[in-house]
């Protein structure tokens, strides 16, 4: 599936536990589209600017990327039972160490990052941040990704796995 013309870096696999490469993580990196520009104004507002670099230049002067990250599933996961919650806690728990470390990286170096709850939708570090971004909406802008309805549930279908 062709990605944007806003990917930098194309998707690619990074092994995030050298004690488990199966607990690998798919990563890209995008400037934003102006779909995903509004989203981005909408859910931070201008809490990027506080307390960083970026604090010193203009809105207009200041870069924001995006990196998507997808993790492929040992079990299907719109089925049910036991395993399937134990594979979507494992999932959640790669991404959140991932999400954090990254983010951790990129804030010693004085820039701003955040990363979005799977479960909630909500930044994990902004604080005052109470609007919802749709992980799955962002993946159909920046890597042209599709998705189906699963009741409530929009499923990501990845063009790979």
């Amino acid at each position: 599936m062709a990605e944007s013309g806003s990917t930098l870096v194309p998707p690619r696999l990074l092994y995030v536990n050298a004690n488990n490469p199966m607990d690998d993580i798919e990563c890209s990196i995008h400037t934003l589209p102006k779909p995903l520009a509004r989203e981005f104004e909408h859910v931070f507002g201008d809490n990027y600017l506080l307390g960083f670099e970026a604090a010193n230049a203009a809105r207009d002067d200041v870069k924001v990327f995006a990196v998507p990250t997808n993790q492929r599933a040992r079990e299907d996961l719109v089925n049910i039972g036991d395993h399937i919650e134990m594979e979507k806690d494992r999932l959640l728990n790669v991404f959140m160490d991932f999400g954090r470390t990254f983010c951790e990286r990129v804030r010693a170096k004085g820039y701003w990052a955040d990363y979005i709850d799977p479960c909630s939708g909500l930044p994990m570090l902004t604080k005052h941040c109470n609007k919802v971004y749709s992980e799955v909406d962002g993946m159909e802008v920046l890597l042209n990704y599709r998705s189906y309805n699963a009741g409530f549930c929009k499923i990501l279908t990845h063009p790979k796995w």
